[in-house]
């Protein structure tokens, strides 16, 4: 009933709710899941998605947290971000051909969501709470792979997302302590310097994986590049990776020193 209340004021503020149900985690976890919108409006649906989740829940006399990982041995709590690059209306990433209905475009995206994935983390995952949910066994991503059916690898292209108007590609190691316009333009611009240098995900090693990597040895999981395991790992990363987030000038020399 919390969550329907809370639905209807999103959808009164105009922000559109895909869905809400209970999550797989302990007591009372929750997911509330908007459509897929451009990256500004994106932004502005998670501040008001949290806003007034909170406000409505403080009226019931209960309380919200966001922390991604509340309660130790329960699954935490992400906030995965569904994406795809559209140009007149056509979904860029849509190739019936290719693996998981991926276009070379898609391939490539990935390729740079991957390749700076531990610099990333920095802005997506920016609490050292974060990394409490960052561990095996809880659908947790750990290691830099992509997949279309396992929930470990850090990029999952949903398998029912295989028309032209659903196929996407969903990046799963971020939560909702990061600022989400940070968030949103890094992962944007990741991605995009994977398409500009065609990185080949599969050439770069990152896959496709769709074994459980857990039933692996662990000299074979050692061939698997892992994300950081710790908020100083990826903030080493960002600082000696960021070149990609300068592009255009969304971000500067100046905002990622006091960031980090």
């Amino acid at each position: 009933n919390l969550r329907s209340r809370i639905c209807q004021r999103l959808d009164a503020a105009g922000v559109p709710v895909k869905y809400h149900h209970h999550e797989v985690g302990g007591p009372g976890q929750c997911e509330i899941e908007t459509p897929l919108l451009p990256a500004v409006a994106a932004g502005d649906a998670c501040m008001l998605v949290k806003y007034l989740t909170r406000m409505t829940a403080i009226e019931q006399g209960l309380t919200v947290t966001f922390m991604p990982k509340p309660l130790y041995g329960e699954a935490g709590s992400g906030m995965h971000f569904h994406q795809r690059l559209e140009r007149d209306g056509v979904n860029l990433f849509y190739d019936a051909g290719g693996y998981a209905c991926l276009s070379e475009a898609a391939r490539c995206y990935v390729g740079g969501l991957l390749e700076h994935g531990a610099a990333l983390l920095a802005l997506t995952s920016p609490s050292s709470n974060s990394y409490r949910r960052l561990v095996p066994g809880f659908e947790a991503p750990v290691s830099a792979i992509f997949s279309a059916g396992n929930r470990s690898a850090a990029v999952r292209i949903p398998r029912y997302a295989n028309r032209p108007e659903s196929a996407r590609i969903e990046f799963r190691p971020p939560d909702a302590t990061a600022n989400p316009y940070l968030s949103i333009a890094a992962q944007l611009l990741a991605g995009v310097d994977g398409i500009r240098r065609r990185l080949d995900p599969s050439e770069l090693g990152f896959g496709p994986v769709d074994e459980d990597i857990f039933a692996w040895s662990e000299e074979r999981r050692r061939s698997i590049k892992a994300l950081p395991a710790t908020l100083e790992q990826a903030l080493a990363a960002l600082e000696s990776d960021h070149g990609f987030l300068l592009a255009g000038g969304v971000f500067s020399e100046e905002l990622i020193a006091r960031w980090i």
